[in-house]
């Protein structure tokens, strides 16, 4: 270790939550250490929905121009039935004058990983381990010193500050001992990506989709050359058996009926949480992104209320760094666990029963009241507004 390895800020996380911080520090001039448990960066199934404000952010750090080479573009998002006539299709044109970026863009999270890990690299201040894995930190009055493992070598690393951006299964939230209140949804989600061209043969699809089925429901997101679908289980069936070749099969097959056997590329299962921890800083520990609050993946809302997290969290750490009062590191659990509670859990919580509504009368009463929004130019605005993201950074933004 180096004789200014005491000024690095540590963050034990190398997803995009982590390197997005990392990055941003190290480009105002603190020097940075993240560490991360795996060997490689990970490629399976993750978040892949960039929201306006989110894009607007990540332009600072000429990041958003990579998201829209490695992405495809959705303008539109919509609601529908797969068997029967009916869609409300939401137009983010609306929010013109309210973001740069009146779009969301589908980008598979590992490609702005490995974008994000090379510039981390290519900086004199900042260095990413890939191996290491975080094992317990001690606080002092003025650092913190954290013990890590790389391979049989286990060492310590003193810093002025520790940012666990380590996941849903933190462990530093875990050893500052808070509780990670909530719930776990009965139902799993599984993701399965095709390459067929659903555009060429469904009429009307959007960029994303959010589809009834007589019995389910399922999505599409367009990303470049490839669908990615997210499939609920049909009453009585097994995640397991749900993600089986012939189940899969007979998915897309519902979808779009062909005689070939569709090219399945890649398949997953996650289990959904919704939580939030007590606080996101305890003294020198701070807390971003999943280690703080989970959400469901309807909306898309998980990993970019992590990024919202994160220029939050820099900005107030900047702030410290050049002789503020720590009380700000208060000022942000305020004004990012507001922005969870109040916002992305409601709203993610609405959108994951409403997807996984049957009932066919109260399916065409959401139909229904999604016409009369999108009917008005203003109300389809603050509803997206709203979904978008946008409105949270704005009221986060007014808590003092």
């Amino acid at each position: 270790m180096g004789r200014n390895d005491k000024e690095r800020i540590l963050i034990v996380g190398g997803g995009p939550i982590g390197l997005i911080t990392g990055y941003q520090l190290a480009r105002k001039g603190v020097p940075v250490l993240i560490v991360d448990r795996s060997t490689e960066i990970p490629t399976d199934l993750r978040a892949s929905t960039w929201h306006p404000p989110t894009l607007d952010m990540l332009e600072e750090l000429g990041v958003t121009p990579h998201i829209l080479k490695m992405g495809s573009k959705a303008p539109t998002w919509q609601y529908r039935y797969r068997d029967k006539p009916g869609r409300v299709v939401f137009d983010l044109s609306v929010l013109e004058g309210e973001t740069g970026h009146p779009y969301r863009v589908q980008c598979e999270q590992f490609h702005v990983v490995r974008h994000m890990a090379e510039h981390v690299a290519a900086l004199d201040n900042a260095e990413v381990r890939w191996g290491t894995e975080f094992v317990s930190f001690e606080q002092g009055a003025d650092s913190v010193t954290t013990t890590l493992k790389q391979g049989n070598e286990t060492y310590t690393v003193t810093s002025p500050y520790l940012i666990g951006c380590d996941g849903g299964r933190s462990q530093i939230r875990e050893q500052l001992g808070l509780n990670f209140v909530g719930k776990t949804y009965d139902s799993v989600t599984l993701v399965a990506i095709t390459d067929f061209r659903f555009e060429d043969h469904y009429e009307g699809l959007s960029g994303v989709n959010y589809i009834w089925t007589p019995d389910s429901n399922c999505s599409l997101l367009r990303v470049p050359d490839r669908w990615r679908s997210g499939i609920t289980p049909r009453p009585g069936q097994t995640p397991e058996e749900a993600l089986a070749d012939d189940s899969i099969e007979a998915h897309f097959q519902s979808i779009v009926p062909r005689r070939e056997r569709y090219n399945i590329i890649a398949r997953g299962m996650y289990r959904t949480h919704l939580r939030v921890t007590e606080t996101f800083n305890v003294g020198r520990v701070l807390l971003a992104g999943d280690a703080a609050h989970l959400n469901s993946p309807n909306g898309g809302m998980g990993m970019n209320s992590g990024v919202h997290d994160s220029f939050n969290l820099v900005d107030k750490l900047l702030r410290v760094l050049k002789g503020a009062s720590p009380a700000l590191f208060d000022l942000y659990t305020r004004q990012r666990r507001g922005v969870a509670t109040d916002f992305v859990q409601k709203m993610s919580d609405a959108n994951h029963f409403r997807m996984r509504e049957r009932d066919p009368a109260k399916r065409e009463e959401i139909m229904e009241s999604f016409r009369r929004i999108t009917g008005d130019r203003a109300r389809m605005k603050e509803y997206l507004m709203n979904s978008s993201m946008i409105t949270s950074l704005k009221h986060a933004a007014a808590v003092s």
